[in-house]
């Protein structure tokens, strides 16, 4: 199963490495990634592959949204399938 994991907020160091170490503790790979910087602000976008993950989903969503209490972002995680029906015209 694929999910979509977005990271937005203030640009500083050690997002991506944040973000990524957290994924790869708990048995995430990053099958693609789009990041730009707005003025002062950091956007991302990854799209994760979770079959090995040996947590559930909603622990995974935890523990993104605990990192991104940890560095002031906003970390969202979403099933494949529920964003593109969301973002469907």
């Amino acid at each position: 199963m694929k999910v979509v994991i977005t990271v937005i907020g203030k640009d500083k160091t050690g997002i991506i490495a944040n973000v990524s170490k957290t994924l790869w503790e708990n048995g995430v790979n990053i099958l693609d990634i789009s990041q730009t910087i707005m003025q002062e602000y950091f956007a991302m976008i990854m799209m994760a592959e979770i079959s090995a993950m040996e947590i559930s989903f909603g622990e995974l969503k935890s523990k993104l949204e605990m990192v991104g209490e940890s560095i002031e972002m906003d970390i969202r995680v979403q099933n494949e399938k529920i964003f593109k029906a969301m973002h469907q015209i």
